[in-house]
């Protein structure tokens, strides 16, 4: 074979070298990009014994006499006031992590502001943490445009979070919900939005508890 007819596929090999290198670099991109966002939220709580059991709806959930206190959570509210959770210590509180920047917090706003005036006679009290928010003006207009009445408490560093046992939240799944039952610990478990079905589910059997 001359020179001249070799250089027709040698020229041939190197494009398909240098077409396979171009999609595998492609792959490997795509890859690393799927797995940054799929990580960016976040499910896992971490490590530590928080005793939790998570069904397939993604609530978790702890027997009564297994359960960990929860924490002194205290602070100014995004309003400007001041709050005390421990004060609410004999109601089964609800806690919600959220932040105005936040899409699925924004779906589930009206489902717990719903279920909030349906049982907040019933020994229930509902309490947000707001967080990464840079100031509280977008927390307020939050609340405002979704009708959220019960308090939050500003934790734009997300401090309060901290507090918690750890394996109990991950600071990088907003929204997150616990449900505290009337001692004072944490029962229930969720990092995920919640529907107004979900959330019921989440709070009747604490709620239900003697």
């Amino acid at each position: 074979m001359s020179a001249a007819s070799r250089a027709p596929l040698r020229s041939n090999r190197t494009t398909a070298r240098v077409r396979r290198r171009a999609a595998l670099t492609t792959g490997a991109a795509a890859c690393a990009l799927l797995v940054s966002a799929c990580s960016s939220g976040g499910t896992s709580g971490g490590g530590g014994q928080t005793g939790f059991i998570t069904g397939s709806d993604g609530i978790a959930t702890v027997k009564k006499g297994e359960r960990a206190d929860a924490p002194d959570l205290s602070g100014e509210t995004v309003d400007g006031g001041q709050l005390d959770v421990g004060d609410y210590k004999g109601k089964v509180i609800v806690l919600n992590v959220w932040g105005s920047w936040c899409p699925p917090c924004r779906a589930e706003a009206k489902n717990f502001e719903k279920v909030y005036q349906d049982v907040k006679d019933q020994g229930v009290q509902f309490v947000g943490i707001n967080t990464r928010d840079t100031s509280t003006g977008p927390a307020r207009a939050f609340e405002e445009e979704y009708g959220v009445t019960y308090p939050s408490l500003y934790d734009p560093a997300g401090k309060l979070m901290l507090r918690f046992e750890k394996g109990t939240l991950n600071p990088q799944a907003i929204p997150s919900t616990l449900v505290i039952d009337r001692d004072g610990k944490v029962a229930a478990r969720t990092l995920q939005a919640l529907s107004e079905e979900k959330l019921r589910k989440m709070l009747d059997p604490v709620l239900a508890e003697k």
